[in-house]
């Protein structure tokens, strides 16, 4: 897989540094010529020197040969341009940080699905820290090769849990059913618009996205 940076501030590099270690292409453009050199030791990838909201530098990155377009500058307006830009040259999928969360409605009637807020994000984790709760928990349970991933329900997939056809490993760890927990029982079966969270093997996202990803 690819995926292309826009800016190399640090939620950036720290994304691209785990993309690469799992073994996959990245490019990142950066409009700083000395945060380039400064990394170009520090981070194996590719780098391309100018303005990630211009389209003939998105169309440099290969939006074709992509799998994701990070827009994340530290300029909210930016990133939302860079965003639109990305998406109307036909990249596949487009991630937009803001850090202002007023442009958040903004974003959406844009049909920027992917819109992150890392600030609030943090912010909730923080405040749930504060009442004893760690939101993180399931992450460090779901490790090495563990992937959670979770879907809505179609009129399609109301059918029992054993003919629901997952990949192999793929296993039904919860549902939520109108908002309350359901254990999965194995002759059980799923309605329509249960949330339903599957525990996979990582290699198995790639179909699992194919079947009820966006």
């Amino acid at each position: 897989m690819r995926a292309v940076f826009i800016g190399a501030g640090s939620l950036a590099v720290v994304t691209a540094k785990l993309i690469r270690e799992r073994g996959e292409e990245v490019v990142i453009i950066e409009q700083d010529k000395e945060r380039i050199d400064a990394l170009a030791d520090e981070l194996d990838c590719g780098f391309l020197h100018g303005d990630g909201s211009k389209p003939a530098m998105l169309r440099e990155a290969n939006p074709e040969g992509t799998d994701v377009l990070f827009a994340l500058t530290g300029n909210d307006q930016a990133n939302i341009l860079a965003s639109l830009v990305g998406r109307s040259l036909g990249f596949k999928r487009v991630v937009t940080k803001i850090d202002d969360s007023e442009l958040e409605h903004i974003c959406i009637e844009l049909g920027l699905e992917d819109t992150i807020i890392p600030v609030r994000t943090i912010g909730r984790y923080l405040a749930d820290l504060f009442e004893g709760h760690d939101p993180l928990e399931l992450s460090t349970m779901i490790r090495d090769e563990a992937r959670a991933f979770s879907f809505v329900a179609r009129e399609e997939d109301a059918v029992a849990l054993a003919d629901l056809g997952l990949p192999d490993g793929a296993r039904v760890v919860a549902i939520y059913r109108e908002g309350k927990f359901v254990v999965p029982e194995e002759d059980g079966a799923l309605k329509q618009d249960d949330e339903v969270v599957v525990v996979t093997p990582r290699k198995q996202l790639a179909a699992l996205n194919e079947r009820w990803g966006r």
